[in-house]
């Protein structure tokens, strides 16, 4: 038998009295779950819009300065000259592990996170998407594992609760510490999106498009309709297409699938026409991301573009992601349903990442 974590099946305001009213309020919140797409916008953070626009037309980009230069009439004209882009310096050749939250707030997740860290006050939103990237010290392959939301932990300081909640509680410091825990292991930097800014970030790159395997209707906003095979996703389409878990019959399991769908489909993306060593296109887009996401005080647009630079050597086909493994659906002391934890699996996972060795794991189970 699995052993879970004693105390309180949720915390927060009204946690233990309202918890078939707090299920209820997730679900009419439509959560967002979203993160995926920003991955790899940020650890391959290029601008898909230069395989039709020049640089100087992607928002944010810098406009070259005009110059007048006589013409052979003597009539002058306009050029504008190429600027040498700044060098982005060479990373230093060490793994590095980032935690990706996907926000489920409908306001600011970036202002509410700043006020729970700060003042300690709850505020509306919770961690409805978490997922650990691993980037090997070789910089060609990125290595995702994908956390339940209903992940039933011990969370510090607070106690036992769905994982999803100590962004609740503590803002994104104590959801990497909760992870930290977990995993029993380093978290180097955290970076949180809502959806508005997945959209937006969506749309910038001009849509995705995604081999869907088992088709559905999406219940959110359009209700959109994914058909089986390749499905070209606008900013709108794509949330409805991570979000979704009610159209399934295994519900979370095949949300999470999708959205590893999606991240495939993302970096096919930007790999796919050599436009990784483009500095003027990732450094335009890196600073366009920076106004959708929330990032740690050390992982800074400059800090974006050394990474985002340092995989311009990225196969595709080495992506391998994984979900922690889990003992199954379970009840918790209270009456939630809550996903429970299968330790020795999380603790091989883990072992697997911090060695360096988890598409040898994967392929093995």
């Amino acid at each position: 038998m699995v052993s879970t974590p004693g105390g309180p099946d949720r915390i927060g305001p009204g946690a233990d009295s309202n918890e078939a009213a707090a299920l209820r309020e997730l679900r009419l919140r439509r959560i967002v779950a979203a993160v995926l797409s920003v991955v790899l916008v940020v650890l391959v953070a290029v601008s898909a819009l230069v395989f039709n626009r020049p640089p100087a037309q992607i928002a944010g980009a810098p406009k070259p300065t005009e110059t007048a230069t006589p013409t052979p009439s003597g009539t002058p004209s306009t050029t504008a000259p190429t600027p040498t882009p700044e060098p982005i310096a060479e990373l230093r050749a060490v793994p590095m592990n980032i935690l990706l939250i996907g926000s489920d707030s409908r306001g600011n997740a970036r202002e509410q996170a700043a006020i729970t860290q700060t003042t300690g006050a709850y505020q509306d939103q919770r961690a409805d998407s978490i997922m650990l990237v691993h980037v090997p010290a070789d910089r060609r392959s990125v290595h995702v594992v994908s956390i339940m939301r209903d992940l039933y932990v011990t969370i510090p300081g607070y106690g036992a609760s769905k994982i999803n909640d100590s962004l609740l509680v503590g803002g994104i410091p104590l959801v990497a510490k909760t992870v930290e825990n977990l995993m029993a292991t380093r978290i180097d930097h955290t970076i949180m999106l809502d959806f508005n800014g997945f959209r937006s970030l969506t749309d910038e790159l001009g849509g995705i498009d995604v081999d869907v395997a088992l088709p559905f209707q999406s219940t959110h906003e359009t209700q959109h309709v994914f058909t089986k095979g390749i499905n070209h996703l606008d900013g709108q389409a794509a949330l409805e297409f991570v979000r979704e878990r009610y159209a399934f019959g295994d519900g979370d399991y095949q949300r999470v699938r999708n959205q590893q769908t999606f991240l495939r489909a993302v970096l096919a993306r930007l790999t796919g026409n050599g436009v990784l060593r483009d500095v003027t296109a990732l450094r335009a887009l890196v600073n366009l991301a920076g106004n959708y996401l929330t990032v740690d005080q050390g992982f800074d647009p400059v800090g974006v573009a050394v990474l985002a630079y340092a995989m311009r050597g990225i196969n595709p086909d080495s992506y391998v992601s994984l979900t922690l493994p889990t003992a199954g659906p379970g009840t918790a002391a209270g009456g939630a349903s809550v996903i429970l934890p299968d330790y020795d699996g999380i603790a091989q996972v883990a072992a697997a990442m911090r060695e360096g060795r988890l598409p040898e794991y994967i392929s093995a189970h």
